[in-house]
């Protein structure tokens, strides 16, 4: 089963605040991934040492444009703490 947990960093005001205060970094992993293995992707992509991890769900919300109606998909969003002292050098993705 080779999958792809990681999709993409989730960049936002928040987020850049948490990872200059706490070293917090965030990211849009897949829906069916849990901390554990959203942990060793991190550690394997970025070769740093994770110490905790939090995972949410972003549920799907309704849009709409004028008389045209949508829906905006859901994600599974994670936020990483690393260990004091390392860094992930992220670039808008």
């Amino acid at each position: 089963m080779n999958r792809i947990i990681i999709k993409k960093p989730h960049i936002s005001e928040k987020t850049t605040q948490l990872t200059s205060e706490g070293n917090y970094y965030t990211f849009v992993v897949d829906k069916n991934a849990n901390k554990i293995e959203i942990k060793k992707a991190v550690e394997e992509m970025y070769d740093v040492k994770v110490v905790k991890v939090t995972v949410s769900n972003i549920s799907a919300k309704k849009r709409r444009l004028g008389l045209i109606e949508g829906k905006k998909k859901g994600y599974k969003k994670a936020m990483v703490r690393i260990k004091e002292g390392e860094t992930i050098e992220m670039l808008s993705a």
